[in-house]
């Protein structure tokens, strides 16, 4: 089960310091701000409220113009751009009769009227009466080529009743620079028999609006715009946006802005002026700047007020969880006596005197551990040599009773040097060479007693024999594997010692072909519950006890064997070169 991470102490101190010191400050602070904003916002909300009417007021009075003149016109206009006496209509006597005194005069007329309102307005006489058509514009050129008769809107305001017409933004197609306009047409009828005679249509360029904004900040002009009842931008700063849908493109969200409208009284027509909260004023982002600046110094104050108090508080805890560390390590020794007159000092004592017996009691099981596996030691050599003693004098005797004189005086050399290599005391480890050595004169005395049907291979890197080992290993398992797996052969048994190294680790594997085990064999080899010549054996789990003695649970002893194809022995030991 996993524990879950524990949060310092010294950084609670400091979460619940800047809760208690910081969150009421800034509740008070934070609110402070936001009703200062929403009374800034109101503010500024009426005050683009009255740009956004006295806008319309002038955008209204263009709009107003356009009706003007178109209206005049049908009725006549004079030099003084009044209704005239009557009898005298201008503009119709041009539709009626086109020449060219009636254009002079009706030329000078309109220009007249374009000049007094800031030349914006172009003015367009197309005459249904067969004579010619009449274009006044003071500062586009007009397109002599294009066909007004063509038009969708023209054809449509012929065929209908209607007597006037309101164009929304769209280019005017009459000028050859194509601005964008916004047109007011009449048709003009005689006022003597009403016949038709022609229509004036007097188009207005969309700039116009930007004359009405001249007085209006750069910020604000971007963010002012006409939409018609269709939702459909008339006017904006982006002449790509005219024509498109407002809602689609910029419309601002109120959440995010300060959004005043204003209707138009000439048209449908709504103005849209516009703010960001984030903009309203220098005096918001100063007061934003005092609540960041305030906030970082109350954390750095309840910061430093924390760490003082976890150092007080924390400080003895520390030393404790450092005395236990090394309890746990067993550094008994480095434990250190901490002075505070609180429970954490009361806690350290008494923790103090269960490390000064924990340490008598680990020094005691070691102690007894030592003890231990010294007796074991003396015990498993105690056990070996008479078991070498005695099959060796078996032998012997057996010899003996064959008079052959020869093999005794071999055997005999070969037992002399067994004993005096099992009965050395110049520490339990060996070199390979010295092991195998003893194994040759093992064989020697067996094969005097199997008539030489032994034989011995060894696959051995010559750089390997020096390397070290824990005495007398090889021995019992050379010797099981005689009696248990060549004894019942009928002919010549062969064991191999092969040694090779591994990583850091050195494999000894000791085979023969001998007649095999099945796992239930093993497993009474591996316990010590068969013996080697009928009662007189040494049982492998010795052998396995000592090397785990010597170097630990990962080295020892595996048995591979298969009925009637061998045994093989597989010894894993550390690579030594020097003694222990």
């Amino acid at each position: 089960m996993k524990h879950a991470r524990l949060l310092p102490i010294k950084y609670k101190i400091m979460v619940i310091c800047i809760t208690v010191i910081i969150l009421p400050v800034l509740v008070m602070t934070i609110s402070s701000y936001y009703s200062s904003e929403r009374l800034l916002a109101q503010n500024y909300t009426n005050l683009l409220n009255d740009l956004a009417k006295q806008t319309n007021i002038r955008i209204d009075e263009f709009l107003k113009e356009i009706e003007k003149i178109t209206l005049l016109a049908s009725n006549g206009l004079s030099d003084n751009l009044s209704a005239t006496h009557e009898g005298s209509f201008p503009i119709q006597d041009f539709l009626r009769e086109g020449d060219e005194q009636n254009e002079i005069a009706a030329y000078n007329i309109l220009m007249n009227y374009i000049m007094m309102k800031d030349r914006v307005f172009s003015i367009y006489l197309y005459n249904l009466n067969g004579g010619q058509d009449l274009f006044v514009s003071p500062n586009q050129p007009i397109d002599p080529d294009f066909k007004v008769a063509n038009e969708l809107w023209f054809k449509k305001f012929m065929h209908d009743n209607d007597r006037t017409i309101t164009l929304t933004t769209r280019i005017d197609e009459q000028l050859e620079n194509k601005i964008l306009a916004v047109s007011h047409a009449r048709k003009i009828h005689d006022v003597a028999s009403g016949e038709l005679l022609g229509v004036i249509v007097v188009s207005i360029d969309i700039k116009f609006i930007e004359i009405v904004n001249r007085n209006l900040q750069e910020g604000l002009r971007s963010r002012f715009m006409i939409v018609d009842e269709n939702d459909k931008i008339v006017y904006n700063v982006d002449d790509r946006l005219i024509g498109t849908l407002f809602r689609d493109n910029v419309r601002p969200p109120e959440s995010l802005n300060v959004v005043v409208t204003s209707p138009l009284s000439q048209q449908k027509w709504t103005t849209y002026l516009y703010m960001p909260l984030d903009e309203l004023t220098a005096d918001g982002k100063i007061l934003g700047h005092n609540l960041v600046t305030l906030s970082i110094v109350l954390v750095l104050f309840a910061a430093i007020i924390s760490i003082f108090l976890s150092h007080v508080i924390t400080t003895p805890i520390k030393k404790l969880l450092r005395n236990i560390s090394l309890v746990e390590k067993g550094q008994f020794e480095q434990v250190e006596h901490i002075r505070s007159r609180d429970e954490i000092g009361h806690l350290s004592v008494r923790f103090n005197k269960m490390s000064h017996e924990l340490k008598r009691m680990v020094e005691r099981m070691q102690q007894e551990e030592i003890e231990k596996a010294k007796a074991e030691m003396r015990a498993l050599h105690d056990q070996i040599k008479p078991h070498f003693l005695y099959n060796t004098l078996g032998s012997v005797k057996w010899i003996a009773s064959m008079q052959q004189a020869d093999k005794i005086v071999e055997m005999t050399d070969a037992l002399i040097s067994m004993l005096r290599y099992a009965t050395r005391s110049d520490g339990t480890l060996v070199t390979i060479r010295e092991e195998i050595d003893n194994i040759a004169n093992y064989v020697t005395i067996q094969n005097v007693r199997y008539y030489d049907c032994i034989q011995m291979k060894y696959e051995i890197e010559d750089r390997l024999l020096d390397y070290r080992m824990p005495k007398m290993i090889l021995q019992p398992i050379v010797e099981n594997a005689i009696f248990h797996g060549l004894a019942e052969l009928e002919e010549d048994g062969v064991i191999t010692i092969r040694i090779q190294p591994r990583g850091r680790d050195i494999v000894i594997e000791v085979c023969d072909n001998g007649i095999g085990m099945d796992q239930h064999m093993i497993q009474n080899f591996m316990e010590d519950r068969l013996e080697a010549d009928k009662g007189t054996g040494i049982g492998l789990s010795n052998v396995q006890r000592r090397i785990q003695l010597h170097f630990g649970k990962p080295y020892g002893i595996q048995v591979a064997s298969r009925i009637g194809e061998g045994t093989t022995f597989t010894i894993l030991l550390p690579a030594i070169k020097e003694t222990l």
